[in-house]
This record gives structure tokens, C-alpha cells and sequence, in this order.
């Protein structure tokens, strides 16, 4: 039963955003493993449709929020309230406080307010004057960035692009597929359509099934080996972080659930180590734009030349 809610989930966000299979079922993989995802790429490919469709899809509270270079920390989080009725200060939760938040364009605001989110997606809460509050459960954060190369981007330091599980390209569709979007777009947009198939508690129970999920110890070592060259490479300044290999550990978990088994096969580790761990290197003398092209390369000279577990 509960693999028949995933893939109720894949089916009813593919069928509002079309020709993104793979990006779709990656995103299911990082909500179902409690990790954030990040979408990269030029505007008008569909970042913020996936978003939404997902968020409809599971039935959860949904903010979008729109960074720009005038945002406040406060804007985000929330802020007290002096009352003068009372003589207290009351505390007013910011777009935070909710279960999926897409923060929108995030490389347009500045570092100070990417900042804002790093306690929340690490830790599921938010320390203001003093005072912790908790957050959702569940609890995600989507957010759109457009390529550094666009006019009015701050690149995301690493220590923010360490709290996404996963950074995906959306990329353009193909021919038919956006052929068959431009039908479909005439009487409005697919994904205001949508109905959930799934609600916040069956996702949680979800998430504690993506736990159990078994992982033989020659697989965990197989991933520690590879996150564990990354540090060691001529080519990158950066290697991947411990967070960083219990976040493949995680993604590997997820996604052989969704493929509908309760175990992990060395096919799925490949599957998800480039998204999970490409945005997490610094490769040395490389710009921002060719980054993810030369993270991607090495990555996968990196896992050709370490034997697979049988």
C-alpha cells in the first residue's frame, strides 16, 4: 500500500508537468528521505510548476515566497509584535512556518537572508530573540535558482549548498512533450487542477519506512569510499562533508523504496550520487558556470574507478 501512494504521488506531478520524469521522481526520493531540494536552471522551464504540483499532490501547507534583493531575515522567519493592549510582545511566524516552502529565485536575495534558512533546514526549527520554535513536520524547502551567469544573482556559499539534498537541473523538454504542453496550456494552468493523492501523516509514515530500508554494510563502505576520495582529489578545493555522505546514505535509502524494494542495490547509489553530491565539491579553478559540468565529470571518473560491490 504505501508504494502505491508513491507512485500515486510521481503520477499526479507528471501529469500537470510534462517531459520530467527523472526530475520528478528525484524530488519524491529527496521529500521521502526529509532532504531539500534545489532547481537550477534558466526561467521558464518549469521550476516553480514542479513546486507546486508536489505540494498539491501531498495534501501539506504550502507558502511560496518570492526572494529579492529588499528582504528581511523577519520577512522569512517571523517577528515580534508589541501589543498595547496587553504590554507583551507577541510573536507572528513568518512563510517559514509551514510544511513545503518554495523559496523562489533564493540566489536573488542576499546572503544574509539565505542565511535565515540554514537553522530550519538543518535542525526543523527557528531561534528568534531568545526563543526556539519548532517547525512542521514534514518540512521542506524547495528552492528555484537562476544560473550565476544572469544579471542580479549571489552565488549560495557551500555551507548553504550543503543543507539541499539534492540540486537538479529541470532542463528543457522535449519536442513532443512540449508540443503537448503548449496544447494543454490553452485553457489554463494543468497544475491549479491537481488534487492531493496523500496527506501530511501518510507522509511521515512514508519517511519512517525509507528508514528501515536496509543497506549492506559493503554498500555503505562503497559510499564512504567515494565521498572519501572527493577530499583527497587533485581537482577539488572542497570534498564532500559527512553530512554530505549520510545525505547519499539517505537518498539511496529513499529511492530504492520507491523503486519498491526494502533493500539497496549498488544501481541506486549511482543513480543519486550526482544529484546529492555534485553541488557539495568545489572544483579547483573552475567559474561558477562550468561548476556543475566539471563536478559531474569527476564524480563519475570517481565511481568508474571504485570496484562495485557484488
Amino acid at each position: 500500500m504505501s508504494h502505491e501512494v508513491v507512485r500515486r504521488i510521481i503520477a499526479n506531478v507528471e501529469s500537470a508537468v510534462l517531459g520530467k520524469p527523472q526530475t520528478i521522481k528525484l524530488s519524491v526520493v529527496a521529500l521521502l528521505a526529509g532532504g531539500h531540494i534545489l532547481l537550477e536552471d534558466a526561467p521558464g522551464l518549469g521550476k516553480t510548476s514542479l513546486a507546486r504540483a508536489l505540494s498539491k499532490s501531498l495534501g501539506c501547507r504550502f507558502v511560496r515566497m518570492q526572494f529579492t534583493p529588499d528582504l528581511l531575515p523577519s520577512d522569512i522567519l517571523g517577528s515580534s509584535v508589541y501589543r498595547p493592549a496587553t504590554g507583551d510582545f507577541e510573536f507572528r511566524p513568518g512563510p517559514i512556518f509551514t510544511n513545503i516552502l518554495l523559496a523562489d529565485e533564493i540566489n536573488r536575495t542576499t546572503p544574509r537572508n539565505q542565511s535565515a534558512l540554514l537553522e530550519a533546514m538543518s535542525e526543523r526549527q527557528v531561534s528568534i530573540e531568545g526563543l526556539t520554535h519548532q517547525l512542521q513536520e514534514p518540512f521542506l524547502v524547495i528552492a528555484t535558482q537562476n544560473p550565476y551567469e544572469f544579471e542580479g544573482t549571489y552565488p549560495l556559499p557551500e555551507n548553504q549548498l550543503d543543507r539541499f539534498m539534492m540540486c537538479l537541473s529541470v532542463g528543457y523538454p522535449d519536442r513532443k512533450a512540449e508540443l503537448e504542453i503548449l496544447q494543454r496550456h490553452r485553457s489554463g494552468q494543468p497544475v491549479d487542477s491537481l488534487s492531493a493523492v496523500t496527506n501530511a501523516d501518510e507522509v511521515l509514515e512514508l519517511q519512517k519506512l525509507v528508514q528501515a530500508v536496509n543497506v549492506e554494510n559493503s554498500l555503505a563502505e562503497y559510499m564512504l569510499e567515494l565521498t572519501t576520495r572527493t577530499r583527497s582529489h587533485a581537482e577539488l578545493t572542497l570534498g564532500v562533508s559527512t553530512r554530505g555522505a549520510l545525505t547519499l546514505y539517505r537518498a539511496a535509502q529513499a529511492i530504492a523504496f520507491v523503486e519498491g524494494r526494502n533493500y539497496v542495490i549498488p544501481d541506486d547509489i549511482k543513480q543519486v550520487a550526482i544529484p546529492v553530491l555534485a553541488h557539495r565539491v568545489v572544483c579547483r579553478g573552475v567559474l561558477r558556470e562550468g561548476h556543475r559540468q566539471r563536478a559531474t565529470q569527476i564524480l563519475k571518473s570517481l565511481m568508474d574507478s571504485i570496484a562495485v560491490p557484488a
